[in-house]
């Protein structure tokens, strides 16, 4: 039977590591395909689908964050990947955190290194900018929402019927992000954090609140643009990942 959950999308013989990205909310592996043609040498690339989209279509939507977290990490834990390095953008980065955190109090092999995108750290729990969108949004809101943050392909909009998938994945999103709590976890895996200068909604101590949840070396790395940075940055992203500089 055909793995729905790890997606490959790039495989090289020889690999000396894998960089596992995570779906960030309200999208799905697409997002990552850009990243195909600027990884380092030596370096796979695949993406976590999570229940409820693409190849998991017919399954249910997790019900809470417990939920999704249990499934990454049951899928990670599950792969076969060797070494690897766990990605996470916006929300996904959270969800980055919490997986490798569970993964080393499970004894599993954990990541070689961790790095975290347009995200706050998660000690400050949801504030109001963690919020939005939100569940009492209007579908029009949402949609909005998802076409200014890149979630959202331009074709969607031309099928109602991909609109109305897409609100149904952001909505139940919404759902799961709603529950999240900050139980007190911690990493010992280096630990890497990327923001957008101009991204509003990332606090002035990003970086320093997140050198604080792990026992590894952390750096905080500024890029241009707002919460996506620019297309031309994030497509590069991977050459940023410090971890991966030994797989060139």
């Amino acid at each position: 039977m055909r793995d729905t959950t790890v997606v490959p999308l790039l495989r090289t013989p020889d690999a000396e590591r894998t960089l596992v990205g995570l779906s960030f909310f309200g999208g799905g592996t697409a997002a990552y395909r850009h990243w195909t043609a600027n990884m380092p040498v030596g370096t796979d690339l695949v993406v976590l689908c999570y229940p409820g989209r693409e190849g998991r279509f017919n399954e249910p939507f997790p019900r809470d964050w417990d939920e999704l977290a249990a499934d990454v990490t049951r899928a990670v834990r599950a792969a076969d990947l060797g070494p690897y390095v766990l990605f996470g953008h916006s929300m996904s980065g959270w969800l980055a955190f919490d997986v490798a955190a569970r993964l080393e109090a499970g004894g599993t092999r954990k990541p070689e290194a961790l790095v975290v995108s347009s995200c706050n750290a998660p000690d400050r729990g949801l504030t109001a900018a963690e919020l939005f969108p939100a569940r009492q949004d209007d579908d029009q809101r949402l949609l909005e929402w998802m076409s200014t943050h890149g979630v959202l392909p331009s074709y969607v909009l031309e099928d109602a019927d991909l609109t109305e998938v897409a609100l149904e994945l952001m909505r139940a999103d919404i759902g799961v992000r709603d529950t999240f709590e900050y139980t007190g976890a911690r990493v010992s895996v280096p630990l890497q954090v990327f923001s957008g200068g101009d991204d509003q909604l990332i606090s002035a101590d990003a970086g320093a609140r997140w050198g604080g949840l792990t026992d590894g070396p952390h750096r905080h790395d500024v890029l241009g643009g707002g919460h996506f940075y620019t297309p031309e940055i994030w497509s590069a992203l991977p050459a940023r990942i410090a971890s991966l500089d030994s797989a060139s």
